[in-house]
């Protein structure tokens, strides 16, 4: 078997796994109803730091 045979199909199975993992993915974000969501978002709010450090500004000034 050629070599651009034995690429072509790895190129293929590549794509094929990576459309699977990504139909999971989809289906897992998708399974959630919107109330679910944004509980989860409340809680990962609430996890966040109190106070969170405040951003620096560059003043290009060296």
């Amino acid at each position: 078997m050629r070599w651009w045979k034995v690429a072509g199909l790895a190129g293929l199975a590549g794509v094929a796994a990576t459309g699977v993992v990504l139909a999971r993915s989809e289906r897992r974000r998708r399974a959630y109803t919107p109330d679910e969501i944004r509980e989860r978002l409340h809680a990962r709010v609430a996890e966040g730091p109190a106070d969170p450090a405040p951003a620096v500004a560059d003043t290009g000034q060296d």
